[in-house]
């Protein structure tokens, strides 16, 4: 994972390291140039040898500063767009048609594709300024051991001590840090799940309940964050300590060596400096290990949703079948236990689930997004697996109870990206019961709505849905209860114009609605996961007890 993200950028944050490391090599250089000033310019007076010092500590610094300036910004521009990529595969794997069984929520996913996706990226900026710093730490060593072996060996110690205790904290970091992305991620999802059904909440009084939940997880997710800050915290509390430990240990041997003789005053002011710079890189590795162990943990759940197998198979066969039914045999999943139903070409079929987990069961099975059922479903005599995903999706459409309608016009949300002339849309318009909803504004179809329809009413977007539903014209639609928000009168009217509309295709409406029953061409009843009974609407009201109050208002 990491390894790619270094590799798809390597040109220029190769530039970038070479930069950072002169960089941090010119900052380890100040030191070592200011002793040498001192022994060879200050001590002797040499006022030439002193300009000299002057202008040469000038360019060092011009160095310093350019390098910083171009290597930081290959390696800032390398990052954000590592970032952007990441973005783009969870964006590709979230709108994979074939559906990813990643387990994740749309809150979940949002969390992974902006926030662990940033996190996963700033591999690169703890890769790059490690590099600097082992930079600095090479330069500073390599110059202790030829001012002093003894302070240069200690010096390369307490580096290699620093670097074997980051070793031994960061798995705890990786581990802490996971739990705290994934409670965030938690309470994301509930967070837009509580939004979009707020409404509903209201309705049935649970604004309580949801708020307890909500509660919950976020205390959850404080804790998992008081846990991940305690373990930085003393990370960083020990790397601190141990760099100024390490800084008063040098500077002490340094005054000590410098007494005796052992030393210049120029040594001395270099092994000093060298002494103060040298905590600075080191307390910099420390922070590289928390960065990287952040970035781990936010790869493990940005690979959990790009590398998710898919939801459903691509099947070879391009080709629809001319005249398409939809058949179920045998079908076993959820509650469904042997589910045998069969849906004829040309006639509206309506289903009766008296467990509506039978019917959600159901619905998922003929979607496609339950692969692993067992059982046949065929659609014009063909397993619908056998099938290509895009000659299943234009055969199959099913147009689930909870209406999807997004941003932009009634038009655009009609058509869905298609080619659909006004007369086209008007006549879809019609039969499902919208055109009331299309001239209660002066833009017509013009009209915008708002995210996910919230600027109309519950039956409107139900219409609106089953509108572009009928627009589409596949070979078998799969409608859920299209209309459960809308008046009798209403009720009557898309029932009639449906049935009309729909007649010479195969429709299937799982529904409870005494006015789509009455105009199916047949009932099929599900009970204990099973159909039990088939026959008319009037018929099964007359002869079915649990059919008639089920049903009947």
């Amino acid at each position: 994972m990491f390894s790619e993200s270094l590799r798809r950028h390597s040109r220029r944050l190769t530039a970038g390291w070479l930069l950072l490391a002169l960089h941090q090599a010119a900052e380890a250089a100040v030191p070592i140039a200011i002793g040498l000033i001192i022994d060879r310019a200050v001590v002797t007076g040499g006022r030439t040898a002193l300009a000299w010092s002057v202008a040469g500590l000038a360019a060092l610094f011009t160095v310093l500063a350019l390098a910083w300036r171009n290597g930081a910004r290959q390696g800032v521009t390398s990052l954000e767009r590592e970032a952007h990529l990441l973005r783009v595969d969870v964006a590709r794997a979230a709108l994979d048609p074939r559906g990813r069984r990643t387990g994740l929520r749309t809150g979940e996913m949002l969390a992974v594709a902006s926030s662990d996706a940033q996190r996963t990226a700033l591999i690169i900026r703890a890769v790059s300024i490690g590099v600097g710093a082992v930079s600095a730490v090479l330069v500073s060593s390599v110059a202790l051991l030829v001012i002093d072996l003894p302070l240069g060996l200690g010096v390369l110690v307490g580096v290699t001590l620093s670097v074997l205790l980051n070793g031994r904290v960061g798995p705890r970091l990786t581990r802490h840090s996971a739990a705290l992305q994934e409670a965030t991620g938690r309470v994301t999802a509930m967070a837009a799940d509580l939004l979009g059904g707020l409404r509903t909440l209201r309705g049935i009084g649970a604004q309580a309940a949801a708020s307890d939940r909500y509660r919950e997880a976020g205390q959850e997710a404080l804790r998992a964050g008081l846990r991940a800050a305690t373990t930085t915290g003393l990370h960083q509390g020990v790397t601190v300590a141990g760099s100024g430990l390490f800084l008063a240990g040098v500077a002490g041997f340094a005054g000590w060596s410098a007494l005796t003789g052992r030393l210049t005053v120029g040594q001395l002011v270099t092994v000093i400096g060298l002494a103060q710079f040298i905590a600075e890189p080191m307390r910099t590795l420390g922070f590289c290990a928390q960065t990287a162990a952040g970035a781990k943990a936010s790869a493990r759940r940005w690979a959990g949703a790009v590398d998710a197998g898919p939801e459903s198979s691509d099947g070879p066969r391009e080709r629809a079948p001319s005249r398409a039914d939809l058949t179920l045999r045998g079908v076993t999943h959820r509650t469904l236990d042997g589910l045998d139903l069969h849906a004829p070409y040309g006639e509206l079929t309506a289903v009766v689930a008296h467990d509506p987990r039978d019917a959600d069961a159901l619905l998922a099975v003929v979607s496609g997004l339950l692969p692993e059922h067992r059982g046949e479903v065929l659609v014009g005599g063909v397993r619908a697996d056998e099938l290509s995903l895009g000659t299943r999706r234009r055969t199959v459409l099913v147009e689930q109870h909870d209406i999807a309608l997004f941003e932009g016009t009634l038009r655009e949300n009609l058509v869905a990206g298609g080619e659909h002339g006004d007369e086209e849309i008007t006549r879809a318009v019609a039969a499902a019961a919208a055109d009331d909803v299309v001239a209660l504004h002066p833009a017509g179809l013009e009209h915008r709505v708002t995210e996910r329809g919230g600027s109309l009413s519950g039956g409107q977007r139900q219409r609106v849905g089953l509108a572009r539903a009928l627009l589409a014209a596949p070979p078998v639609l799969v409608l859920h209860e299209p209309t459960t928000a809308v008046d009798a009168v209403t009720e009557e009217a898309m029932a009639q114009r449906l049935a009309a509309h729909r007649r010479g295709h195969c429709t299937v409406v799982v529904t409870s609605s005494p006015a789509l029953l009455a105009r199916a061409d047949r009932v099929i009843v599900i009970e204990g996961g099973r159909a039990v009974r088939t026959g008319t609407h009037a018929g099964l009201a007359a002869s079915d007890p649990a059919y008639r109050k089920a049903v009947l208002r």
